[in-house]
Parts: structure tokens; sequence; C-alpha cells
């Protein structure tokens, strides 16, 4: 059984992780420690007194409170000097760490951060849902198995509101590292490794206030077994959609992932020539994918080729597609404005 220390309680921490954490404590298993989770981030608003949650001041009070080898640390912070904070969580003795999305910004960053995990021997896992949602599952199957033909390309629709957030945090540099990793990774593991062929990217302006890069991006990637996917992301939409569309030879299935939490129903509609059908089912991806991260690091070792290594190559192929539309130089020009955040 394993203790709980988040650090960074913005969006991810706090209105994510922790909800769901504190969900999956009370299910039947021996996944969690009966102790209270703790939480790291001197720069959070005051958050809901709760008896499961103790606020520190430091990863330092933390770790004296905490034995390392029985602990599992949320990094909920933004990817810009993630390796810093990493580093820092290190050297203090933990060695098992969930990572939220993207784990990095650039290819600097994150050649840093694989040289330390692989030195410090870290256990590391990183948020990723839409690959333990129960629509990516069935995707697979259909891919798999072959019963619609060959797939030949995948569409995805990443679209929100993000106004409110892109103004005020500059955590997240580009449209690329907000949505667009949850898709990626589908994509890889659908129809395996490729290459970004196209990319593009339009600024947010919204109230006289322009933040570049913000306003949605795009990319096009040619899979080497044959398909192609695209990926657009609109963080500047009136409405919310997470779709994805597979077209085989035979049939189409199109997918909605849950657009919330609150309301955490994913739909799958197949049709063809010969086949239809239309599913709606229970699809918490989040719970999922956190409940199987702390039963994977209970079995043991973690080794970074079980998912380090596959979201390594999700931010490879984001920083390709960065340096194609020049959204890379945009990066760098605003890098000495930011200071490191625990809010994410």
């Amino acid at each position: 059984m394993f203790r709980t220390l988040i650090v960074g309680l913005g969006r991810a921490g706090a209105g994510l992780h922790l909800p769901v954490l504190l969900r999956l404590r009370r299910e039947p298993g021996r996944l969690f420690a009966d102790a209270p989770l703790l939480g790291v981030d001197p720069g959070a608003a005051a958050l809901p007194e709760s008896p499961e949650l103790r606020l520190l001041p430091s990863l330092a009070a933390a770790r004296r409170q905490l034995d390392p080898d029985r602990t599992v640390v949320h990094i909920c912070t933004p990817p810009l000097r993630r390796t810093e904070l990493i580093s820092e969580v290190a050297e203090l003795g933990f060695r098992r760490l969930i990572v939220e999305k993207p784990l990095a910004a650039g290819p600097e960053d994150l050649a840093a951060l694989d040289e330390l995990v692989r030195r410090a021997r870290l256990e590391v896992l990183v948020v990723a849902p839409w690959l333990a949602s129960g629509l990516t599952d069935r995707l697979a199957t259909l891919v798999g198995t072959g019963d619609l033909g060959e797939l030949r390309r995948i569409t995805v629709r990443q679209h929100k509101p993000r106004f409110r957030r892109s103004l005020a945090d500059r955590g997240h540099p580009t449209a690329f590292d907000v949505e667009m990793p949850h898709a990626l990774g589908v994509a890889l593991r659908l129809a395996g490794d490729g290459e970004v062929v196209q990319a593009d990217w339009r600024d947010l302006r919204v109230a006289g206030q322009v933040r570049p890069a913000l306003g949605s991006a795009r990319l096009v990637l040619a899979h080497h077994a044959g398909a192609r996917t695209e990926i657009v992301s609109d963080l500047a939409s009136p409405v919310r959609e997470r779709r994805i569309t597979l077209r085989f030879a035979r049939a189409t299935a199109t997918g909605h992932f849950a657009a919330g939490a609150d309301d955490e129903y994913a739909q799958l509609r197949i049709g063809g020539r010969r086949v239809s059908s239309h599913d709606v089912f229970p699809d918490d991806a989040l719970s999922s994918y956190l409940r199987r991260a702390y039963a994977r690091f209970l079995a043991g070792p973690v080794p970074p080729r079980v998912e380090f290594d596959t979201q390594l190559r999700v931010v490879r192929l984001l920083s390709d597609a960065k340096r194609l539309s020049g959204a890379d130089l945009i990066i760098g020009s605003a890098d000495t404005e930011r200071e490191l955040s625990y809010v994410h």
C-alpha cells in the first residue's frame, strides 16, 4: 500500500487528481495506505479543509513524514522547467512518480529529464487517461481484429474553450502542449510510430489580448505502416468536443471520449455496408488510469519501456511539430519571461 504526495495543486492536482484519488481510496482493495494524502504547493489558493488531505510548506517537510519506498508522487505542475522539480524530488529519495502530460515543453528539457530518469532509476508513469479509456480499448480491438479492413486514416478533434487559463497561466507554451499529448499517444497505439509531415497553429485573440500559438494547433502524422493521423485542437472553440474517427477499408468508427468529469460516458458508432452499431458506456478514464498506475507500482519495478519511453516519443513528435510550424521560436522568445510555478 502506498502513501500519496501531490506536488502542484492547481487545475490538474486539486481539480483532477485529488477528487479521483479520494474516490479510489474508498474502493475495496489494498492500493492505498490508510493515511491522509499530502500536498505541496506554496502558491496554491486556499483549499477546502479535508481530513484526507494535509498541506505542507515544502517537499522537505513532506519527506520528513513519508517513506519514499512506500510513496507515489504526483507531479502536477506545468511542463516548463519540470526537470528541476523532479530532480529535487529524486534527491529526497522518492522514486515512484506519476507525471502530468506532456513530460516536457521542448527537446532540451526532454533530454535532461530522460537522463535524470535513467541515472536516478526513477519509475515514471505519465498521465495518459485516454490510453486507459474503454473507448481506446474498443478501437484497438477493431484495429487488431481486422474485421473492418485496413486502417487508413485517424482524425481527432479536441476542442474546448480555454480562455481564462490561457490568459492567466503560461505554463503550457502552445496549443500543442495542452490536449494533443492525449490524442497523439492513442494514435501511436492504434497505428504505430510515424513522422510529423504537417503542422500549423493560430494565436489566441480575445478582448484585445494575444497569446501566441495558444488558439489552436494542428498536426498530420504519417505512420510507417501506411495510415495517416490528423489531430486538431481548438482552444478557442465555443463548445467542448473530444471526437476520434477511424476510417477503415470497409467501415468508419467514430468515438466520443467523455466530455468532462460531470458525465463520464463515452460513445462509439460504427457504420459501414454490412455493419452498424451505436454504444454508450461508462468510461471514467482518469480513474482507470490512476488505479492501473498504483497497481503497476505495487506489482514491482516499472522500467522506462513500460510507459516512459512511449511518452518520450510523444513529446519528440510534438517538438517536431513545433519546429515544423515555427512554434518553437515562440517558446524560445518567451522562456525568459516565465518562472517555475506549482500551479497547473
